[in-house]
């Protein structure tokens, strides 16, 4: 089910919230988290029944090693639990992710001819699987408590973050699960997160998505664009995966404070950086803390001496860029910021004293360029577009890709306001140049809404209303968020 979809926005969403708040009103705790562990399995099963045996199986397998790992008091045992757990998390993503990848390259480099199998990638595997790795270490670390089964699922299945982040920790959720305070419904709450609901909703459908029509028209046909297209290609792109992104973080926020729960930031004007590192700290919070604290950290970290932090460094950012997808493309693109990374160590204090706009600018066309790497359907394409910047390609915005743009908000306005018709008539794509100013505008001096404190005022209301009756109008389509492929 997804978060932009009528039967979630008029029918799951106020269902749930009436059925969870009305049977802790009678003191019928446990039954509403039953009621919200359900609902969060038909969340999931919506999208695919088949999904469902997939992540109970894991949620059953990893609960029980963790209640192993509490009891067990054999610190060798305890080890073969942790490794035998880990091991089969990560073959679990292989198989899902990755076998077809590996069967793909075998009959590439070996000319063999295994025949590749149909898998279905069930949707948010690599984010409950790692979210599980990381409470069964806190259980091997003797950090967690003898939680019961219902609080373990729902702590993995939490609707609002169980197919795109952010990957949360046992200490941020459970508490929260068991607070009696949070039981009760609350009216501020609801109101921040209709507010951040429809804020993301909009992000996702009245930009991100818009974007998107020229996005994939232009990785389509990269062949078919200039060297002005090529990079206004890449604008396009990084706005859309922003918007995208940020819109689902608001949304998960939105609908998990209804819930009276806080989820962690995940998402924090990632643009406004002035380093790789920055922007690593404001981009996919979540997924950067658990590589910090789960993998940078156990190898080692940066305790053992220059060399040895550059390799950790490139081995956590392979590994991000395995994370996202079985393809060439993501691990390019994860080396390419490792390299990026290990440079920022060695060179941080010269890059530090150089004036601010030019590190933002550096920082924003190194990250602007990579996601082409990141967006490429093939290494191959990956090379046509960066051909056609580099040899500059001749030619303007290719026509196709302006055109794009030309929705329904736009040609409306174009109609019946005749000053804007004259514009879009001597401006070549006036849609295109107005959406993307809108976007600069917004990442470079908009604030998050995390950064100030949630006041109700009839402005916002109206401002709520408003932007979530046009987002609900504009659901021509079904449009997954771009990180339920990852």
């Amino acid at each position: 089910m997804l978060f932009n979809s009528y039967i979630f926005i008029l029918f799951f969403l106020p269902m749930t919230l009436f059925l969870y708040f009305g049977l802790n009103h009678f003191r019928r705790e446990r039954a509403a988290k039953l009621v919200l562990t359900a609902m969060s399995l038909w969340f999931y099963a919506y999208f695919h029944v088949g999904y469902l045996a997939v992540i109970l199986i894991s949620v059953f397998m990893n609960y029980m090693c963790s209640r192993i790992l509490l009891k067990a008091e054999n610190p060798a045992l305890r080890k073969v639990i942790l490794s035998v757990g880990i091991v089969g998390n990560v073959s679990v993503i292989f198989y899902f992710k990755y076998f077809n990848f590996l069967l793909e390259n075998m009959n590439y480099f070996l000319h063999s001819s295994f025949v590749l199998k149909s898998i279905i990638m069930p949707l948010g595997i690599s984010f409950f699987t790692f979210q599980q790795i990381s409470y069964l270490v806190d259980s091997y670390r003797g950090e967690t408590s003898d939680y019961d089964m219902i609080d373990y699922v729902l702590f993995v299945t939490f609707f609002p973050q169980l197919v795109a982040g952010p990957i949360v920790t046992h200490k941020e959720m459970m508490p929260q699960f068991r607070d009696s305070a949070r039981k009760r419904f609350s009216q501020e709450k609801l109101a921040r997160g209709l507010f951040l609901f429809s804020v993301g909703l909009a992000k996702k459908v009245l930009l991100a998505d818009t974007l998107g029509l020229g996005v994939d028209w232009g990785f389509d046909n990269p062949e078919a664009l200039s060297a002005v297209s090529t990079f206004i290609l890449s604008l396009l792109y990084a706005f859309q995966l922003y918007f995208d992104f940020s819109g689902y973080c608001d949304m998960a926020c939105g609908i998990a404070s209804m819930f009276c729960i806080e989820l962690p930031v995940n998402f924090n004007s990632p643009y406004k950086a002035l380093s790789v590192d920055d922007f690593w700290k404001r981009w996919h919070m979540s997924l950067t803390r658990f590589l910090r604290e789960y993998l940078y950290f156990p190898l080692g970290g940066s305790k053992r001496g220059k060399i040895r932090t550059w390799l950790n460094t490139m081995v956590v950012y392979l590994v991000s860029g395995i994370w996202h997808g079985a393809n060439w493309t993501f691990i390019l693109w994860g080396c390419v910021h490792g390299v990026a990374q290990v440079l920022n160590r060695i060179f941080g204090r010269v890059w530090d004293r150089l004036p601010k706009l030019f590190r933002w600018l550096g920082t924003f066309l190194f990250v602007d360029l990579a996601f082409m790497i990141f967006r490429a359907d093939s290494l191959r394409d990956c090379g046509i577009l960066f051909t056609n910047m580099i040899q500059r390609k001749p030619g303007g915005i290719a026509q196709e890709m302006g055109d794009c743009f030309a929705v329904i908000e736009f040609t409306y306005a174009e109609s019946h306001l005749r000053f804007l018709g004259r514009i879009a008539e001597y401006i070549p794509h006036m849609e295109m140049w107005f959406v993307l100013t809108v976007s600069f505008m917004i990442v470079l001096f908009g604030r998050n809404c995390y950064e100030r404190a949630f006041r109700p005022t009839l402005v916002k209301g109206i401002g709520c209303i408003v932007l979530l009756v046009w987002a609900i109008m504009s659901l021509s389509g079904l449009s997954t968020f771009l990180y339920f492929n990852f």
